[in-house]
C-alpha cells in the first residue's frame, strides 16, 4: 500500500512542477534571482491579478486537494499578496461539482442502494465542495442534507500531500525567512486540517459539541446530525435553508437588520472561541445563511478547531487591551501568543497598532501616517515580525473571514464595541481588572521581602569583596558565533600586521652584501601574509552577507530607507479597508524585489 501511494506521489510530482514552472520562473524573474540576465522589474497590482488568476486555473486543474490548498490560501495574507488572496475567495463557493456517479457509488458502499436508504434523493448537488458534494434528500419522511465524500479522495490527497512536502524545502529555499516560517506552519496545518476533513466521525462530533455549547442561542441554528445515516464518508444532517449572509439586497427585503446580524455572529465566534474552547473554523459565506427570522444558520463542521486554556488567556487579554487602548498590552498579548517577534520594534507596532484601532473606529486619519506606516507595512510584509504560528493559525483566519463578512453586512460595523460588551457581559474586564490588583499585590509583597532580604545578602558580598574573597562566574551565549568571528579576524588581523611589517624591516635595513637574498625574503614573506590577508577580508564580507547582528527585522530606519515616491505599484493606501490582522499581515510587492509575490 505504501509503495503504491508513493508510486502515485511520483507520479504526480512532475505533473504538479510542471503546472508551477511558469509562476515560479516569472516570480524568480521579477526579482533576479538565481537567473543570470536581465534587472529585476516592477510588478503592478494588475500583473499580480493576472498572476492569481493563472494560479486559480492551476489549482483548479491539478483537483480536489489543491483546491483545498487554494482555499486555505485565500485566509493567509501572511502567504500571499491580497490580490492573490482576493482572486482564490472565489474558491470557497466556484468548486466544480463531482459527477453523481461517483457519489453514488460511496452511498451505496455506506448505506446500501440509495432508493433503499432514503425515500427521495435528489441527484443535483446543492452544494460543491474539494472533498465532497451536498444533496438534497428526504430520510424518514424528514427532509435532510447528505455530504458525501469524494471516492478515492484519500489516496489522492495523501500523494499530493507527498508531492507538496518534497517541493516546500525547495520553495522555503527561494523565499525569505519570514515566508518560510509562514509556509512551513501552513503545510503542517494543511496537512493536520485536510485529514481532519476527509473524516466524517470527526466532523459528526465537532458539530454536535458546538451545537451543544451554541445550540440554544435563539439567534444561531446548528443543524442536528441523523445518525442512522451517517458513516465516515457520508454525514446526514436535517435540512436547513436558508438565505446566503453576503446577499444584503436579499436581506433587506427580508426586513433583516444587518447590523444586529453582524453583532450576533461576532458574538457567537467570541463565545465559541474565548468561552468554549472548540469553535466553527470556516465562516465564509457559502456556509453561512440566515433564515426569514434572522437567525444565522452554520454549515460545514469540517473545519473546526480548539483553543487551549492558555491561548483563551491571551485572546481575552487582546481584546481587553483593545477594549482600553491599551498599546502595550495588545503587542505583550501578540508576544505571548507567538504572532510577534520578541525582538521587533516595539515603536513601530505601537503606531501600525494605533493606526489599526483608529481604522477599526472609524477615527480621521491623515493621509500622509497612512502612506508611511500602513504601506510600508503591506509592501514589507516579510520583512514584518508578524507571524501565524501553528495553533494560532485557525483562531487568526476565523477573526479575518469573520471581519469581512460583518463588513459586508455592515461597513460601519464597530468591532471593538461589540467586543468590548461582551467582555463586559462576561466579567472578563472586572477579572482582568482583580487579576492587575493581584500581580501589583505580589509586587508589593516582593518589593516589601527584599527590602528586608537584600540589605544582609549585600552586606556580606561586601564583606567578600574587602576580604578580596568575591569570584564572579560569567556565561556569554553567542549563538551567532560573533566572538569566535571577532577572534579569527583579530588572529588574522596580527597575523597580517607582523607579517608586513616584518617584510618592511627586512626590506628596508638589507645591505648590498645581502640585498638580493633580503629582497627575496621579505617578498616570501609578503607572499605567505596574503592568505591572512585575504581570510580577514572574507570575515568582514561574511559579517555583512550573514547578518551577524541582533537588530530586529522591522525598524523606523529600514521604514525612512525604504520610503521614497517610487515605493508603490499605486492605491496601497486602500489597506485601511482591512482589519487589524490584515493591515499589520496583508503583503504586497514592490519594484519586484519583496519576497512575497507569487
Amino acid at each position: 500500500m505504501v509503495t503504491l501511494a508513493f508510486l502515485r506521489a511520483y507520479r504526480r510530482f512532475p505533473v504538479v512542477v510542471y503546472r508551477f514552472l511558469p509562476l515560479v520562473v516569472a516570480y524568480l524573474r521579477d526579482r533576479r534571482r538565481f537567473l543570470l540576465f536581465g534587472r529585476s522589474r516592477d510588478v503592478t497590482p494588475e500583473t499580480r491579478v493576472r498572476r492569481a488568476e493563472v494560479l486559480l486555473e492551476t489549482l483548479l486543474t491539478l483537483g480536489p486537494t489543491f483546491i483545498k490548498l487554494g482555499q486555505i490560501l485565500s485566509t493567509r495574507p501572511d502567504v500571499l499578496p491580497p490580490e492573490y488572496v482576493d482572486v482564490l475567495s472565489s474558491l470557497q463557493d466556484d468548486v466544480p461539482p463531482a459527477p453523481w456517479s461517483d457519489a453514488e457509488a460511496v452511498l451505496e458502499a455506506e448505506l446500501g442502494p440509495v432508493d433503499d436508504a432514503f425515500d427521495e434523493f435528489d441527484t443535483e448537488p446543492i452544494s460543491g465542495a474539494s472533498l465532497g458534494q451536498v444533496y438534497a434528500a428526504t430520510f424518514r419522511g424528514e427532509r435532510v442534507a447528505v455530504k458525501v465524500r469524494r471516492p478515492g479522495i484519500e489516496e489522492l490527497v495523501n500523494a499530493d500531500l507527498r508531492v507538496i512536502k518534497w517541493l516546500l524545502p525547495v520553495v522555503t529555499w527561494f523565499v525569505g525567512s519570514g515566508q518560510a516560517f509562514s509556509l512551513s506552519n501552513l503545510a503542517d496545518e494543511f496537512d493536520r486540517t485536510i485529514n481532519q476533513e476527509m473524516d466524517y466521525r470527526r466532523e459528526k462530533r465537532m458539530l454536535e459539541e458546538i451545537r451543544g455549547n451554541v445550540g440554544d442561542h435563539d439567534r444561531i441554528v446548528i443543524p442536528r446530525t441523523v445518525d442512522d445515516a451517517s458513516t465516515g464518508r457520508v454525514l446526514t444532517m436535517e435540512y436547513r435553508p436558508g438565505t446566503k449572509i453576503s446577499d444584503t439586497e436579499a436581506l433587506d427585503e427580508m426586513g433583516i437588520d444587518r447590523t444586529e446580524l453582524a453583532s450576533t455572529l461576532e458574538t457567537v465566534y467570541l463565545q465559541m472561541i474565548i468561552d468554549d474552547g472548540v469553535f466553527h473554523a470556516d465562516p465564509h459565506p457559502g456556509n453561512l445563511a440566515v433564515t426569514e427570522e434572522g437567525r444565522i444558520i452554520f454549515y460545514d463542521f469540517g473545519m473546526s478547531g480548539r483553543v487551549d486554556p492558555f491561548i483563551q488567556e491571551r485572546i481575552v487579554d487582546f481584546y481587553v487591551a483593545i477594549a482600553n487602548q491599551d498599546i502595550d498590552g495588545i503587542l505583550d498579548a501578540l508576544v505571548e501568543m507567538g504572532t510577534l517577534s520578541p525582538e521587533a520594534d516595539r515603536d513601530v507596532m505601537a503606531d501600525v497598532m494605533e493606526l489599526a484601532i483608529a481604522d477599526v473606529r472609524g477615527e480621521d486619519i491623515g493621509q500622509y501616517r497612512v502612506q508611511q506606516v500602513i504601506q510600508q507595512v503591506e509592501s514589507t510584509m516579510y520583512e514584518f515580525p508578524l507571524r501565524l504560528p501553528q495553533n494560532m493559525a485557525l483562531v487568526l483566519r476565523v477573526a479575518t473571514v469573520v471581519e469581512g463578512v460583518c463588513v459586508t453586512l455592515d461597513p460601519e460595523f464597530d468591532f471593538i464595541d461589540v467586543a468590548t460588551d461582551y467582555l463586559k457581559a462576561e466579567g472578563y474586564l472586572e477579572r482582568s481588572a482583580e487579576r492587575f490588583a493581584k500581580e501589583a499585590g505580589e509586587q508589593v509583597r516582593d518589593t516589601a521581602e527584599a527590602m528586608v532580604t537584600v540589605p544582609p545578602k549585600l552586606d556580606s558580598v561586601l564583606d567578600s569583596v574587602q576580604r578580596e574573597d568575591l569570584t564572579v562566574n560569567v556565561n556569554i551565549e553567542d549563538g551567532n558565533d560573533v566572538l569566535d568571528d571577532l577572534a579569527k579576524r583579530i588572529s588574522y588581523a596580527i597575523l597580517t600586521a607582523v607579517g608586513l611589517l616584518s617584510a618592511a624591516i627586512i626590506y628596508s635595513f638589507r645591505t648590498p652584501a645581502t640585498a638580493l637574498l633580503d629582497t627575496y625574503v621579505a617578498a616570501g614573506i609578503v607572499v605567505a601574509t596574503l592568505p591572512m590577508l585575504f581570510f580577514l577580508y572574507r570575515s568582514f564580507r561574511r559579517t555583512r552577507e550573514r547578518g551577524i547582528q541582533a537588530s530586529p527585522q522591522f525598524t523606523r530606519q529600514k521604514m525612512r530607507q525604504r520610503q521614497s515616491p517610487d515605493d508603490s505599484d499605486g492605491g496601497a493606501a486602500t489597506g485601511i479597508e482591512r482589519s487589524v490582522d490584515r493591515d499589520v499581515g496583508a503583503g504586497g510587492d514592490r519594484n519586484g524585489g519583496s519576497d512575497d509575490e507569487k
